[in-house]
């Protein structure tokens, strides 16, 4: 007999980062993988087992997402056992003012994300092209699209607003918030182990090439860093975060940017790459002995230090931060710097702890308990999508072809 299989998708503009779980109430992860440099004849394709042994690592021409996308349902199909891929679930960056959790896949849905695009121009365009490649492959196939905004949906309302017109905000021009799934995982990891989460004032730190913060109050979302858009708040791998808005209009005005090259600099050439002149890359800057890379290293740290105070302030008091993402699970020496003031506040991390790594890194009878803990996003859309599989099941021997 087969076995129902999930696959999860993360689909960015040259990149198609993909998981199989098994279809069932808490899936299990079976395979992963990423294929990289799509749209280029060196485009990459790479797949690991459970037990993070790679079996296929091979270069190829791939012109488009549609091509990734056959390239991996063969590489499905070729895979010891019988495996029946009955469902999709996508990472959606933005969903919107009216997504609050995730939605099965529709013509309504995919035109409702196309006006959106401009809410999040360099994330939508791809999550679309991830759906529409998989609904020309399998269109027998349920899917789901899983957003990044719907953790936040409900923050308080002071915490969605800006000091812009009214009429701006009741168009749709407010603070969103942003890595949503990332949270998510986390928030229940920690209920799995016990935490009382509905009693406890905890901050999530997800520092990776995206970066944000949450800070999170009996158990619901309170405010963050991130907001209308995917470059605000924290310095990240090649975004700016927080900027004075009057730069931009300097630009406008004294160097004759346009959007396009405004957007550009803020999104692609900003951040630890644009401070640095080196990487975008933590782990490359904490290498090297260049003075811009420290600087670039010193700036992340501070700035985080400083949103980590200020999300304090939602919360009324702290009682638990976690690390997470490719930096806050991985870089000991960041979560030191990052903590090293915030003595005041009741964190006082334990060295040999914090450079172990994974579990509580701060030091026995703090005030604060600080955490580092890996995310697992993909994890988090498989666990969506095998509970709307539970309520729309689909038939074996789904895996025909198309």
């Amino acid at each position: 007999m087969s076995e129902q299989v999930i696959l999860t998708l993360n689909a960015g503009s040259s990149s198609l980062k993909f998981a199989l779980f098994s279809a069932i109430r808490n899936p299990r992860r079976l395979w992963s993988g990423a294929i990289d440099r799509i749209g280029s004849p060196n485009a990459h394709f790479r797949l690991s087992d459970a037990r993070k042994t790679v079996v296929v690592d091979e270069p190829g021409s791939l012109d488009s997402h549609e091509a990734a996308l056959t390239r991996l349902l063969t590489a499905i199909a070729s895979l010891p056992g019988s495996l029946d891929l009955v469902a999709v679930g996508h990472r959606v960056v933005h969903g919107g003012p009216e997504c609050d959790c995730p939605k099965r896949v529709t013509p309504a849905l995919t035109e409702r994300l196309r006006r959106l695009t401009s809410l999040a121009p360099l994330h939508i365009p791809p999550n679309l092209a991830g759906i529409d490649a998989v609904l020309a492959a399998r269109p027998d196939l349920l899917q789901v699209a899983c957003f990044d905004t719907s953790f936040h949906h409900d923050i308080p309302r002071m915490a969605r607003m800006t000091a812009l017109p009214r009429a701006l905000t009741e168009s749709g021009v407010r603070r969103y918030g942003f890595h949503g799934l990332s949270y998510e995982y986390i928030m229940e990891t920690l209920q799995k182990d016990g935490v009382n989460t509905g009693a406890e004032r905890i901050i999530i730190a997800h520092l990776g090439n995206g970066a944000s913060m949450a800070a999170i109050r009996n158990g619901h979302p309170v405010e963050t860093s991130m907001g209308f858009s995917t470059i605000a708040g924290l310095p990240m791998g090649t975004r700016c975060g927080d900027l004075d808005p009057g730069i931009l209009l300097y630009l406008m005005r004294e160097e004759g940017m346009t959007a396009d090259e405004m957007s550009d600099l803020l999104y692609n050439q900003s951040g630890l790459l644009g401070i640095s002149g080196l990487s975008r890359d933590m782990q490359d800057l904490l290498d090297s002995r260049e003075k811009a890379a420290a600087e670039a290293v010193d700036y992340f740290c501070y700035q985080a230090r400083l949103h980590l105070a200020r999300l304090t302030g939602a919360l009324g008091g702290l009682d638990r931060v976690v690390f997470t993402g490719g930096i806050g699970e991985n870089s000991a020496g960041v979560r030191g710097r990052i903590c090293a003031e915030l003595g005041y506040l009741g964190v006082c991390l334990d060295s040999g702890a914090n450079q172990a790594g994974i579990g509580v890194i701060s030091k026995p009878g703090a005030g604060v308990t600080v955490e580092a803990r890996a995310t697992d996003e993909e994890k988090m859309i498989a666990c969506h999508v095998a509970a709307k599989l539970a309520v729309h099941p689909a038939p074996q021997s789904a895996q025909t072809e198309a």
